[in-house]
């Protein structure tokens, strides 16, 4: 299993969950939006800070971006929300969308 793969996939599922652009992650990260992309491809070994970092905007706790999707078929088809900022209680609709 290739962690930096796992990291970076959930990563993209959980951001196109919420809605947000690549650019709206990484601003409510504190990160440059092109180290957003690069991690969700597994190009980049992300720092422990960093990592949490990304759970925190997304919503969700740092075990959750470490748990491998079993099948393409545990990612949501769905996302919740619209465009930045538009998820009200956004972890709850995340955690409702992941179930």
């Amino acid at each position: 299993m290739n962690g930096r793969l796992v990291v970076g996939a959930n990563i993209r599922r959980l951001r196109k969950v919420l809605g947000l652009s690549q650019e709206r992650l990484a601003e409510s990260a504190g990160l440059h939006w092109t180290y957003v992309g690069s991690v969700e491809r597994g190009e980049r070994n992300v720092s422990v800070d960093n990592i949490c970092r990304f759970a925190s905007a997304l919503g969700v706790d740092v075990p959750e971006l470490f748990t491998p999707l079993s099948s393409p078929s545990d990612a949501p088809s769905n996302p919740v929300g619209r465009g930045p900022r538009s998820h009200t209680n956004g972890t709850r609709q995340l955690r409702k969308a992941l179930r």
